[in-house]
């Protein structure tokens, strides 16, 4: 038999495993991990919790699927930015904002996402090795490495700190999002920029501070203090 040819109780197999996995998007993304429970995800797709234990040793099982499917979204998405054939500062502001903009469409995930990490972990020794979410950051580090090698950005920048850097900021914006679904639009604030706007506000400075400052601008300010 042909290796690549799926049976039909494979076939079956991945059709219930796919249905158990889109309904627990769907509770996850209304109710958050607190309102997720094996019987709850049952009860959606009127299965027996039995069965879904057949897929599933756990709760804490799928939620861990949940997370790494965000975040191989995530990847797909930085990928498809990063891969553009466009100029880099235009691509490395869209990689910003498409990350945000991706965590506050589904803030549920996105939380959980980082729910596990402990405080005082050593972040790569604790679920960090072979998972989307260490392939999007290296993607990362390619982009900074890559505008530090092409001159776009401070040739003083390690790629790795950068990407941390921009990864943190990036990050900080999101769960703001998360928690406050109106930011920057809040009461008793002044309100100027849409989220949106915001959003693109954050990205341009975000990179602009990474950016190698302009040599011919410093030198004719220079020259024009002589």
């Amino acid at each position: 038999m042909d290796e690549l040819e799926i049976t039909p109780a494979e076939r079956r197999r991945i059709k219930v495993r796919g249905a158990i996995l889109d309904a627990a998007e769907r509770v996850f993304a209304q109710e958050g991990e607190a309102g997720l429970s094996i019987r709850r995800i049952a009860d959606e797709i009127d299965y027996s919790p039995a069965a879904i234990y057949k897929y599933f040793n756990s709760k804490d099982d799928l939620v861990e699927e949940l997370k790494e499917t965000f975040f191989g979204r995530l990847l797909q998405r930085v990928h498809e930015i990063v891969d553009r054939n466009e100029p880099f500062l235009v691509r490395a502001r869209k990689c910003v904002r498409g990350y945000i903009v991706l965590a506050i469409e589904k803030p549920h995930h996105y939380v959980a996402a980082f729910s596990s990490i402990v405080l005082n972990s050593d972040l790569p020794e604790h679920g960090y090795d072979d998972t989307n979410k260490r392939r999007a950051f290296e993607v990362l580090c390619g982009m900074m490495a890559e505008g530090i090698g092409e001159g776009h950005l401070r040739e003083d920048l390690d790629p790795t700190d950068a990407a941390k850097s921009l990864w943190a900021s990036m990050h900080g914006l999101s769960m703001m999002i998360a928690h406050l679904p109106e930011f920057p639009l809040l009461k008793g604030m002044p309100q100027k920029l849409s989220q949106a706007d915001f959003i693109s506000f954050h990205a341009d400075l975000l990179i602009r501070s990474l950016e190698r400052p302009n040599v011919d601008f410093i030198k004719a300010g220079e020259a024009s203090n002589v």
